[in-house]
């Protein structure tokens, strides 16, 4: 009898996964014993003898908190099958033996209605990203049905539905546990390790099919829809922020391409470095996708524990596959768990859906969204009606569309699209430059381009910064961050002040970005004031200094020179002539800018960091 006989016969083992992963042409049979862990570095790679043994991991988002950030714990374990038998089967045999027939639920229907759904994307879109909180958060709902089949019964007929109707998944796969089973046909590869080449797969950017199928127009008009688009180029800047903190090459980027699945398409690029990390580590760094939480991430999971009243489960974790390489350490291969459906013990089954909420959203358009996302899974449940996923033309196979996507790219910094081989900078070379957090990760890319400019970079949490290290670097860089830049209730404006006055004392260079050039404008007496519109994920042409620049902007708040003032003596700014807004600040010791030169979105942001960083340096008291 083989494995998969014994999972389909009448004593299926306690645990097993049946998995289809993207690339290969078989169906993955797995069994072993299961351990719950704590923490993932407890993930059990090896035996008491020091063997190296294959494990499959269930992440629940609740493991989030690892990196201090918040979420609700709803108790979900961190969940490692052991691998001890596998075995392979063509996916077509596998589909040949699997179970079909009826399948036995019964709708319930959405935890969060429609209306109410609508009324808490206005409450994310005004106060949370229209108060300068982030650029784009995700909030999920759930489709409740209920069955009287055990789940591992019912995992195998479901997993054949999506397997026959479903397509463009990374993982197509059924996972079962005691008391915990997943199914699911998800399209996102979050993080994978194959020989030290780590790749991510950011997705974002939804079309949803028209009944008859992918339309070429429909589909132009989408890839020109600029909420679609900003979408997903804010979900890569977030990927490459984690990219350049797990990597020692940061990161580049290839694409866009298209997923295209039987109901909806999605826009993607892979994003490519190295890394010697631990594969755990690379996981724990990489919590978690910000397609499936927002940005920046640690104020996206604040904000998801503030709209959303209850644990996510597995929803927006992963499900990790790590395997021995010959001659030492891991692969790793991780899919987000998305369009799953998560089957609990008591019958319950939930499958959860997330809108991307961005300053261009829709409470009508993003409830439509986490419908048509979960409408894949509830056919396959039987609770939709099917469509045929193989009648539609590829759009991939589309020059048009192809070339309109490709167009894309020329809007991005070149910087990011290629490998970044070192540029030392005169002057940069062996110099030391201190980054301090203000909790977004946009540092990590700074210090990266920094670091290709020459410098020795570390980079330190705000409130782990001590007074010594103020003063003690050739460069310090206040970075950017979420929140009102005014607010002085906040410990974290507060440092802002602090760092920026106790540098500027000791006449040390100083270059301020976002947040903390909006603070250092308030130290020079300019108002800041709230935009009308945040400029969440908005590439910009200023005048820097006489120099044009394509700049990345996601600031809710703004300098602002009201008519018929100046700057101060020694001053000069980079100053919008009809608003007053004021992009970029320079004096003796500083500088400062509105924008995100390390984004993507910044054509010009290598360049206009050289001048920056070089400005401050250049210009010190002596």
């Amino acid at each position: 009898m083989t494995l998969l006989d014994e999972i389909l016969g009448t004593t299926p083992p306690e645990a097993y996964a049946l998995l289809a992963r993207a690339g290969r042409d078989d169906l993955e049979v797995l069994s072993g014993p299961v351990v719950d862990v704590a923490l993932l570095a407890d993930i059990p790679l090896t035996d008491a003898a020091g063997i190296r043994r294959e494990v499959l991991a269930l992440v629940p988002f609740r493991q989030v908190v690892e990196r201090g950030y918040r979420a609700h714990d709803d108790g979900t374990p961190l969940r490692c099958m052991v691998i001890d038998r596998r075995e392979s089967v063509s996916r077509d045999a596998a589909i040949r033996v699997l179970p079909d027939g009826d399948i036995d639920v019964a709708a319930v229907g959405f935890d969060i209605p429609d209306a109410e759904y609508a009324d808490i994307v206005r409450h994310v879109i005004d106060d949370e990203i229209g108060r300068g909180e982030g650029a784009d958060f995700v909030i999920r709902r759930d489709f409740i049905a209920t069955t009287g089949t055990a789940a591992s019964t019912l995992a195998p007929k479901l997993l054949r539905r999506l397997l026959e109707r479903e397509s463009g998944a990374h993982w197509t796969f059924a996972i079962v546990t005691p008391d915990i089973a997943l199914v699911g046909a998800s399209p996102e590869r979050h993080v994978s390790v194959e020989r030290g080449v780590v790749t991510m797969n950011p997705i974002s950017g939804t079309y949803r099919h028209p009944p008859t199928g992918p339309d070429r127009n429909g589909f132009l008009t989408f890839l020109g829809d600029t909420k679609e688009v900003e979408e997903l180029f804010m979900v890569v800047d977030e990927e490459l922020k984690m990219m350049s903190a797990i990597c020692s090459s940061g990161g580049f980027i290839r694409g866009p391409y298209l997923k295209q699945m039987s109901r909806l398409t999605h826009t993607e690029y892979l994003l490519r470095g190295h890394s010697d990390l631990d594969v755990r580590e690379v996981l724990r760094e990489t919590m978690f996708a910000p397609t499936v939480t927002g940005s920046p991430m640690e104020n996206a999971c604040a904000v998801i524990e503030r709209h959303e009243t209850r644990g996510r489960g597995y929803y927006a974790g992963v499900a990790a596959l790590i395997t021995p390489e010959e001659g030492g350490g891991f692969s790793l291969d991780a899919p987000i768990l998305i369009r799953t459906a998560q089957l609990a013990g008591d019958g319950v089954i939930r499958v959860a859906a997330g809108a991307t909420l961005v300053r261009h959203s829709t409470p009508e358009g993003e409830v439509r969204e986490t419908h048509s996302k979960a409408s894949g899974v509830l056919a396959a449940l039987g609770l939709l009606p099917e469509v045929d996923a193989g009648r539609h033309t590829l759009l991939a196979d589309d020059l048009v569309i192809m070339r309109a996507l490709e167009r894309r790219n020329a809007q991005l910094s070149p910087f990011w699209m290629n490998d970044q081989e070192p540029e030392p900078e005169v002057g940069f070379e062996g110099r030391l430059a201190l980054i301090v957090d203000f909790e977004d990760r946009f540092t990590t890319m700074l210090g990266h381009q920094l670091r290709h400019l020459g410098m020795d970079v570390r980079v330190v949490h705000w409130s782990a910064i001590d007074d010594a290290e103020i003063v003690s670097a050739d460069l310090l860089v206040c970075g950017p961050g979420p929140g009102d830049p005014t607010d002085l209730a906040s410990a974290r404006i507060r440092k802002i002040g602090e760092i920026i006055d106790a540098r500027r004392d000791a006449s040390l260079p100083l270059l301020a970005v976002c947040l903390s050039h909006q603070v250092l404008a308030t130290k020079l007496g300019i108002g800041v004031d709230r935009l009308d519109r945040p400029r969440q994920g908005l590439a910009i042409e200023i005048d820097l200094f006489g120099k044009p620049a394509v700049v990345g902007f996601y600031n809710t708040f703004t300098a602002r020179l009201a008519a018929g003032d100046s700057l101060p003596d020694g001053v000069e700014g980079s100053i919008d002539s009809t608003t007053g807004d004021v992009f970029a600040l320079r004096g003796r010791g500083f500088a400062s800018v509105q924008g995100h030169l390390e984004s993507i979105l910044s054509r010009d942001g290598i360049v206009a960091l050289r001048l920056l960083a070089a400005s401050a340096m250049s210009t010190v008291a002596t």
